[in-house]
């Protein structure tokens, strides 16, 4: 920068001002800067380096349980990236995605420059225990760890809600259940008393312990062998399981499915088999996408304020905020797939 500075004939200050603070230079003056200092090879300071330098490097990184491109995919992930990036953009934070598929061989140098981390989801591996080895501010979203601050919402309540809603209604006796990563496994089906008892930390658990407790409340069995593990929630995966729960006999007059990816997935298939859809079988979802209000018939979930969650998650760690627990209310948003 000094002897861009130099060969510019202006001083260091006003070459960083025409980079980093713009309002402070005319447009003609910082345009002259910024062209002249690019003919000769200039292109503004060094991030890596200015990290060094400050002990701060404006970046946020944000790491997420499934692979980059998934997530891309899923539209919860989505809003919650939305919102976090948002809160970033407002305080002019850069953001750095990871994702602990990765070894963290593969990722060492990438984690290394981020000032704190915002961890989605239950991590695969030890990938937490290595981001908390760098020694910086954490906060989590969509799970638990004792030392970090945390934002989530009450998954078991927002089932329980959702599920009691479809269940009063009448003939509620055939009940299935299109769950999602209920199971450490790779193929899509149904499940064994046995599966139940293995340990999970994944938030789907919850859910089906608040459909549970919402059957038991209104004296409707739901048999394990009616309960469907999807491995990932992708439109493809749910559409074999919905089509499964679909034909299956007696027929499931209420479907209460653990995201709406799958829920919409089941709406598609139900058109297909022309079932009626809440005539024959109510189908429920999980998330409030924006999708859910545009299927048809427009779909009844929970909102768990996935925008919400990413902008306090970002607000959270910036204010330093790294140790404290939130958990958001979950609200029943009731549309046309149940009567």
């Amino acid at each position: 920068m000094k002897q861009v500075a130099a060969q510019l004939g202006v001083s260091t200050a006003t070459v960083s001002n025409a980079y980093n603070r713009p309002d402070q230079l005319s447009e003609k003056l910082r345009e002259r800067i910024l062209r002249e200092s690019a003919e000769l090879g200039y292109y503004g300071p060094n991030l890596a380096a200015r990290s060094l330098r400050r002990g701060e490097s404006g970046v946020i990184g944000v790491m997420l349980a499934d692979s980059i491109s998934y997530s891309f995919s899923d539209p919860v992930a989505n809003q919650l990236m939305q919102g976090i990036a948002e809160v970033l953009v407002e305080n002019k934070k850069q953001l750095l995605l990871l994702s602990s598929g990765m070894t963290s061989a593969e990722q060492s140098s990438a984690e290394s420059l981020p000032d704190g981390f915002i961890l989605y989801g239950a991590l695969q591996g030890n990938g937490f225990e290595h981001i908390k080895r760098t020694g910086k501010p954490v906060v989590v979203v969509d799970f638990e760890f004792a030392d970090s601050g945390s934002v989530n919402i009450d998954n078991e309540q927002g089932a329980y809600n959702i599920a009691e809603h479809a269940l009063q209604k009448e003939d509620n006796s055939q009940v299935a259940v299109l769950g999602l990563r209920l199971i450490d496994s790779s193929r899509i089906c149904r499940l064994s008393q046995e599966d139940l008892s293995m340990p999970s930390q994944e938030i789907s658990r919850l859910r089906l312990a608040g459909y549970m407790r919402a059957a038991e409340a209104n004296k409707v069995s739901i048999p394990v062998d009616k309960i469907w593990h999807i491995p990932i929630n992708s439109p493809e995966k749910a559409e074999v399981a919905a089509r499964e729960a679909l034909t299956s006999s007696p027929l499931p007059t209420v479907l209460l499915c653990m995201s709406d990816v799958i829920a919409l997935a089941a709406l598609r298939v139900a058109n297909e088999l022309n079932i009626a859809v809440p005539g024959q079988v109510q189908v429920t979802g999980f998330d409030d996408i924006p999708e859910a209000s545009r299927s048809t018939p427009p779909l009844s979930t929970v909102c768990q304020q996935n925008l919400e969650k990413g902008r306090l998650a970002a607000t959270m760690l910036l204010e330093g905020n790294s140790k404290e627990k939130v958990i958001l209310e979950t609200r029943l948003v009731v549309r046309q797939t149940c009567k």
